[in-house]
């Protein structure tokens, strides 16, 4: 089991051609190529060659908290994500603390994800190459789909990792 090096940090954005213009004009990074993933976005990588997307930003419907509105500052950062290997491990890890967790398969690319929260209420994203797992594609259940507008933290589910 192998928990890596961030993969990305995704932001969420009431106008994405502002957030896109800053990120582009003002830090000079690059507009990457995003798969159809169902909503609007954007995703940015650094101008290094073959570097990745490090910033993916979440606009639209999914950038929304269920009142409607989208918070900023601190809360405008929706997860972070890191370079992962083991799903399956993971998961039973997760099972294991008794935590939720919600799965993702990434259309149109070999990446799978684990979507968790820490006990401060950050969402991390583990991402997974197919390549790199040894076992075959993952079939995940309705009630475990993420999806970009639910929270399903649960605060209570961590107390266990509360120092004594």
């Amino acid at each position: 089991m192998l928990f890596g090096q961030l993969f990305h940090v995704a932001l969420r954005t009431a106008d994405l051609d502002a957030t896109v213009r800053f990120y582009t004009e003002v830090l000079g990074m690059l507009v990457a190529d995003r798969p159809p993933i169902g909503f609007p976005g954007a995703w940015l990588k650094p101008p290094q060659p073959g570097s990745d997307a490090i910033l993916h930003i979440y606009a639209g419907d999914a950038a929304r908290e269920p009142d409607g509105s989208i918070l900023v500052r601190t809360g405008a950062i929706d997860h972070v994500s890191v370079a992962c290997q083991g799903y399956s491990d993971f998961r039973d890890r997760f099972r294991k603390f008794g935590l939720e967790w919600r799965e993702n398969l990434v259309p149109a690319t070999p990446l799978w994800q684990l979507f968790v929260y820490d006990p401060n209420g950050v969402q991390l994203e583990l991402t997974f190459h197919r390549a790199a797992e040894t076992e075959s594609e993952p079939v995940i259940p309705p009630e475990r789909l993420y999806q970009a507008r639910e929270r399903w933290f649960k605060p209570e589910l961590y107390s266990q990792f509360a120092s004594a």
